[in-house]
């Protein structure tokens, strides 16, 4: 068993799509929104075996948000509503962008502004690294999604 953990940032991006409601969950499978709408990603799942069709999960072989997400949503990991809230209405896609796909840069601006607002960063990073530890301890397996990243 196992998974290629994936950058910390990731954590981010999976809270933004569920304050978004940006996942529909059915029994084996869930549907996910991209941070603009603009594509629409595949998780599937049986027994402990999790896979995705978004970039990070296709192409480099660690949980993307989508399937951090999902594991969020189906209590694999924990999730904070209140926290979940800070990152609602945040279009990764072009703060990635941006930032060049340095993801660290991008929650850096996210938490900078976030800081200037008055909101607690320090509980926000600190359940952002319970989350982390919970992922490296995660008793599931990944595999490539049967169907390409949509273009």
């Amino acid at each position: 068993m196992g998974i290629k953990v994936p950058p910390i940032e990731k954590i981010h991006e999976a809270y933004s799509a569920i304050a978004d409601g940006r996942i529909i969950l059915r029994d084996t499978e869930a549907d996910v929104s991209s941070s603009d709408f603009t594509k629409q990603y595949l998780v599937k799942w049986k027994d402990e075996t999790y896979s995705s069709n978004d970039n990070a999960s296709y192409w480099k072989g660690y949980l993307g948000y989508p399937i951090i997400a999902v594991l969020m949503l189906q209590g694999k990991l924990s999730y904070d509503k209140e926290i979940a809230g800070h990152f609602k209405g945040i279009n990764w896609k072009k703060l990635n962008t941006e930032h060049k796909n340095d993801y660290s840069k991008a929650v850096k601006q996210i938490m900078d502004g976030l800081e200037k607002s008055g909101i607690d960063c320090d509980k926000i990073n600190i359940e952002i690294d319970k989350v982390y530890k919970e992922i490296e301890q995660l008793a599931i397996n990944t595999k490539r999604s049967s169907i390409r990243p949509p273009k």
